[in-house]
């Protein structure tokens, strides 16, 4: 007999909805025994079959669904999965791009597979793991981007230690399941990057920002910019791709600054850029620092759970109401939310009350949002993680 978990009457019913996360607290029972990351059958109430799952106890989420239909989660499984991601990928115009060669492959939920993440940089494939059972089934993911590729001479490396729950990190490593190569240049809409897959953060850059970026670079154009938060400067390196005069990276990290360097150089833009290793709101708060045409905001994770969201929340309204006494009038501000516990509405409240706060007139250019290879499910909203507003500062 399958192992299962069985669900109380009446908490079905997200499953039927297609949501993919079954709560603690919805369920009945269990079969004896189960063991952290096993697929099991997810049933009703009365035992009528609702689909199969990573099982993982200790956290809300118990079961992160696979599959509704009856069929086994194997390395066919695996391979058909990666295979509709691919075609995806491929309608977008990103999996035979002159000018592209890294973009998702897989984005949890968005993609059907709660709990991985694969990111492509050219030959190198990173499996990133926010579930213990996709790290458990990490041979056959490896095993499917092989077959869904076909390429010799292909790295895949599985990242899970930084994303699992501290009870796994003990038994838990960081691996390469193919290949060896640790770093690479990629193409993004023709612009270099440098990758480090293991150093990196996340899975080695952030692709999110991707459709972003162009926007940046197609309003750059003779202005001056002030990228803050700037990582590995993507930002920074659109705006000059753009023609903007002059552009400065700020980011309290000094292995960030150095990133932003290396590839500000790749792409020869060094005589327009300055950078600078300093913490982002005292930097703002400067009297002495220049004002800009256009300012990007663009910070990390204030809050990872709701415990810590109404912290988070003054947060971004003080950042943003230092950012934007930094616009020069008839400028524009790019702001970002990447906390998935800030909502939409949320963060747009957020802005509008630093926005009266700053006592500038704004308007609303455009809604921001990940770029489309990172898919949010329609039975799954939770999966719309980055907010942003592209604002016009009178």
């Amino acid at each position: 007999m399958s192992s299962f978990v069985v669900l109380k009457k009446g908490k079905e019913f997200s499953v039927l909805r297609k949501h993919p996360w079954v709560f603690s607290g919805a369920v009945l029972k269990t079969s004896p025994s189960l063991s952290q990351g096993q697929v099991v059958e997810v049933q009703q109430y009365d035992g009528t079959y609702l689909g199969k799952g990573h099982y993982q106890h200790g956290g809300s989420i118990v079961v992160r669904m696979l599959s509704l239909l009856h069929e086994d989660i194997d390395q066919d499984f695996w391979n058909q999965v990666l295979s509709k991601a691919f075609l995806y990928r491929k309608s977008l115009g990103l999996t035979d791009n002159r000018l592209t060669n890294a973009y998702r492959l897989i984005h949890g939920e968005g993609d059907g597979l709660p709990g991985l993440v694969i990111d492509v940089y050219g030959d190198i494939f990173v499996i990133q793991c926010h579930s213990i059972g996709m790290y458990l089934q990490k041979n056959e993911i490896g095993n499917a981007i092989k077959f869904v590729y076909a390429r010799e001479n292909i790295s895949v490396y599985c990242r899970a230690k930084d994303t699992l729950p501290d009870f796994f990190s003990q038994n838990i490593e960081d691996t390469f399941l193919m290949g060896n190569a640790e770093e690479t240049t990629i193409l993004e809409n023709g612009q270099k990057f440098h990758v480090n897959i293991i150093e990196g953060q996340k899975t080695g850059f952030f692709l999110d920002q991707r459709e972003n970026r162009l926007l940046l670079q197609s309003m750059a154009k003779n202005k001056s910019v002030l990228n803050t938060f700037c990582y590995t400067g993507g930002f920074s390196v659109y705006a000059l791709t753009g023609g903007a005069q002059k552009v400065d990276s700020v980011d309290i990290s000094g292995k960030a600054m150095d990133l932003t360097d290396i590839n500000i150089s790749l792409n020869n833009f060094g005589n327009h850029h300055r950078s600078f290793t300093e913490n982002v709101i005292p930097y703002l708060n400067q009297v002495e620092t220049d004002s800009y045409d256009i300012v990007v905001v663009d910070p990390p994770a204030f809050a990872k759970s709701l415990a810590k969201r109404h912290n988070a929340v003054q947060a971004y309204k003080r950042l943003n109401i230092s950012a934007l006494k930094k616009v020069n009038p008839g400028g524009y501000l790019f702001t970002f939310s990447c906390s998935q516990v800030v909502n939409t509405q949320l963060f747009y409240d957020t802005i509008v009350a630093a926005g009266i706060e700053s006592n500038r007139n704004i308007r609303v250019v455009r809604h921001l949002s990940q770029a489309s290879d990172h898919p949010v499910s329609l039975f799954h909203p939770e999966g719309h993680y980055l907010k942003g507003l592209l604002l016009y500062v009178e």
